[in-house]
């Protein structure tokens, strides 16, 4: 059986992640390819808390939590559906981690070690957007936790993503990057599945 793909999509809040990632699965099972679609943090016992205790965990604490169930979201879900022939799509990875816990205050050097046993995605999708559209997304959505409280946040999330989609094009790990600013869904989801279809370890 050929090992599916792991597919991530990472960028601003409000640039359409969730919706997307959504899309490129419903896109992927219409043609007969086994997909299944997740987020990091995780549903599982750990993401939960870490979701629900932005407000309470900070820096060094936050970064090991969240590190801790990537670990344990791919050990029970992420790898095992991999190994089953699907192709796991995920809403936040480890760039996720590069961007929120550096602006919590934890160096570089400490994300990167703590989260080096998580392997890199067969496809990183960086989604950018413009930040106005950013922040009217996120002022009709509500805030997501402590993070998105700032009302910077849409421009210094912007720098940080473009500076770690940078990091993974020094580092070889296969990305798109996509403006989700006026773009349809559908078209972006498109653009995913083409360019994951055209990997060489692509089982579709």
């Amino acid at each position: 059986m050929n090992r599916g793909l792991l597919i991530t999509l990472d960028g601003p809040g409000g640039s359409g992640k969730s919706t997307l990632a959504r899309a490129i699965t419903t896109r992927l099972l219409q043609a007969g390819i086994p997909a299944e679609h997740t987020a990091q943090p995780s549903p599982g016992p750990i993401g939960a808390l870490a979701r629900a205790g932005t407000y309470h965990f900070h820096g060094y604490a936050l970064a090991c939590l969240v590190a801790a169930d990537r670990y344990h979201h791919l050990d029970t879900f992420i790898r095992p559906a991999l190994a089953a022939g699907t192709t796991v799509i995920c809403d936040r990875y480890t760039p996720s981690s590069l961007v929120f816990q550096a602006l919590d205050g934890v160096e570089q050097s400490f994300i990167t070690h703590l989260n080096s046993r998580a392997e890199p995605p067969d496809l990183a999708v960086f989604l950018t957007c413009d930040e106005a559209e950013l922040r009217r997304r996120l002022a009709a959505r509500g805030s997501h936790g402590r993070f998105e409280d700032d009302p910077a946040i849409s421009a210094e999330e912007t720098t940080r993503y473009r500076a770690v989609s940078a990091l993974y094009a020094r580092q070889g790990v296969p990305l798109l990057k996509l403006d989700a600013t006026t773009t349809s869904t559908d078209s972006l989801a498109h653009q995913v599945v083409a360019a994951a279809s055209a990997l060489p370890s692509a089982p579709f």
